[in-house]
């Protein structure tokens, strides 16, 4: 009897039931839920709601997990998650009854850079509020809240114990870097100058500004920087506080490939023996780059998430990639994520399958001169645009697309049909996603093949019952892409894919362009930053060299290694293949790998 009581009891600990705040709609339906639990019906107030409720509340306690009302309810806004026994003990902090649910917690060490991965939604923000003192954990009892004692004494013979103890005795100032660095003009007014100098505490304000790239915009106001200027900004402002724990929550982020390393270089010369540095990023290779070790999180984006042990930086993004953790013997993801590279045809194929060619144009806007020399293309096949920002891309991309004249020469493709995801998504539409889908791309988007090749992965149900105006920049960046590619086309203009997704869903974005170009028999011209998934898209790629907003040139398209060579000695960096699942990683600057492969010449490999 009282072991039967014990199991009662550990099932009724670990079972959480999540209500979603956006798309629980008591008044627009029948209460089904409340109706069909067969615990309500047994007299029990398992699942509430009243005349007056926003949102439906489920008693965890009575829930017995049979899921019916996950089932039933009609806006699909109920979860109900059976968790591990042993998560229920290391609860670290709930925002309140049937909401988010964070687990355990990343341990910064000082001295070394702590790296972040795990999708969008699965607690990253909630840990860093946390570690920076913003927030204080209620150890998962949001109704009577624990003292700093009792916390202390939960965190008693780990790392995090003495952590929080230098936090409370006020020893440790810490700074963030925010996410979305967007928002940062409607938060501080004046000249970037004037705001550095204001914040300077430790005299190395030339030299911060020197290695992001800010001296040029110092006297412009900030409400006038670009997203790639403001986060450079953002960057700065943390580098030079004085600071114990440095916070930078994804510094990579409308960077290019060249400022995404010397943020990276610059945040890794901060390191001291006793700051504390935590970064969140969705590069892998620049989180691999940046990172002494590495923290995994997993779970259920939007109702739970688990911080994994701290691993060393390869260990740690390969358990991230390869949905395992071996110290807990758990799956979190079906499949894991690998970087075969497709093979590069040969010279003599490429010329053989040519179908298409763009025609040299030159472009002239402002003091800004683009050459764009010929080139050709063929079905089924990709072609990635590398480049620094500003050296005329998304112009060349513009020119393509028909939306831009150029000074010289033709753009129009020859006549063929065209779709185009712009780089800066606006959306105009006041309806639903569904309204949205069924407007521009009817036929496609009901069609089993895309379906399958692009809706489910990008995982496009979820929101289809949201407005279009609520979307966060990564859901509305999914749904651009099925949009782009719903569209039916000879030729797909694809302009930073990667931007506002997690790793994860990069890695299916990827996956889904490339799948998608190769079954539909298409081309697709793509302009991206983040190398892992350039890498993994690109047949061939086209390489913009020259100055920056000044005068560059695209140069015609090359095969993927002598462009990628071509690239990396622009911008000196070598990379190497992980041999487990083929991911590039940056070498450091000056190791051997780096100046072996410098002297013989091989930036990039296909295969290690």
């Amino acid at each position: 009897m009282s072991r039967r009581k014990v199991t009662e009891e550990t099932d009724k600990l670990t079972r959480i039931a999540i209500v979603n705040v956006d798309k629980c709609k008591p008044k627009r339906c029948r209460q089904e839920c409340k109706k069909s639990c067969p615990v309500v019906r047994m007299g029990k107030l398992c699942i509430e709601v009243s005349p007056n409720s926003k949102i439906a509340s489920i008693s965890e306690e009575l829930c017995i997990g049979c899921g019916i009302c996950v089932k039933k309810c009609p806006f699909e806004a109920i979860t109900i998650i059976n968790l591990p026994s042993n998560l229920e003990r290391e609860t670290t902090h709930r925002y309140g009854k049937n909401s988010f649910k964070l687990h355990r917690l990343p341990i910064p060490r000082p001295g070394e850079v702590l790296g972040l991965v795990g999708t969008n939604g699965i607690g990253k923000s909630t840990a860093l509020k946390i570690l920076a003192g913003k927030q204080k954990p209620n150890l998962g009892r949001f109704t009577d809240p624990p003292d700093w004692t009792e916390i202390l004494s939960h965190f008693r013979g780990s790392e995090l114990q003495n952590y929080f103890t230098k936090i409370l005795e006020d020893d440790l100032r810490a700074l963030m870097k925010p996410q979305y660095v967007d928002q940062i003009p409607r938060a501080v007014k004046g000249t970037v100058n004037d705001l550095l100098k204001r914040k300077c505490d430790l005299g190395n304000m030339e030299r911060i500004c020197d290695s992001l790239d800010l001296q040029h915009i110092k006297d412009r106001e900030i409400s006038a920087l670009s997203g790639g200027e403001l986060q450079r900004f953002a960057c700065a402002m943390v580098c030079i506080q004085n600071g114990d724990i440095l916070i930078f929550d994804e510094p990579s982020s409308y960077l290019d490939v060249k400022q995404r390393l010397k943020a990276a270089q610059t945040i890794r010369s901060l390191m001291q023996i006793d700051k504390f540095v935590i970064v969140v990023e969705h590069d892998l290779s620049v989180l691999d780059y940046l990172s002494d070790f590495i923290c995994c999180l997993y779970g259920v984006p939007g109702a739970y998430g688990v911080v994994t042990m701290p691993f060393s930086v390869r260990e740690g993004i390969n358990i991230f990639l390869d949905g395992f953790v071996p110290t807990e013997n758990l799956r979190f993801r079906d499949e894991s994520l690998v970087f075969k590279v497709s093979e590069s045809a040969s010279e003599e194929e490429v010329k053989r399958m040519n179908h298409y060619e763009y025609p040299l144009m030159k472009k002239q806007m402002g003091t800004f001169k683009l050459e764009v020399r010929s080139g050709q293309f063929s079905d089924s096949e990709i072609l990635v645009l590398l480049g620094e920002n500003g050296t005329g891309k998304t112009t060349f991309i513009r020119m393509l697309a028909g939306n831009l004249a150029p000074d010289e020469g033709s753009g129009d493709l020859l006549q063929l049909h065209i779709s185009y995801k712009p780089q800066k998504i606006s959306p105009k539409s006041q309806g639903l996603v569904r309204q949205l889908l069924h407007e521009k791309i009817r036929d496609a988007y009901i069609h089993p093949q895309f379906v399958a090749d692009v809706m489910k992965p990008l995982k496009i149900d979820d929101i289809i019952d949201q407005e279009v105006q609520n979307l966060s920049g990564g859901e509305l960046q999914r749904v651009a892409m099925a949009l782009c590619l719903g569209k039916p086309a000879d030729v797909y203009l694809i302009d930073e894919p990667s931007a506002y997704l997690d790793s994860e869903q990069r890695l299916v974005a990827a996956k889904v362009i490339k799948r998608f170009i190769l079954h539909a028999k298409k081309t697709g011209f793509v302009v991206e930053h983040d190398f892992i998934m350039a890498t993994y898209l690109a047949d061939r790629v086209i390489v913009f060299e020259g100055q920056p907003g000044v005068d560059t040139v695209a140069h015609s398209p090359q095969t993927l290694l002598n462009g990628m060579n071509r690239f990396l000695e622009l911008l000196g960096i070598t990379f190497r293949r992980d041999p487990n699942n083929f991911r590039p990683r940056i070498n450091k600057q000056a190791s051997v790998k780096d100046v072996e492969q410098k002297r013989a010449g091989n930036y990039f490999f296909l295969e290690d």
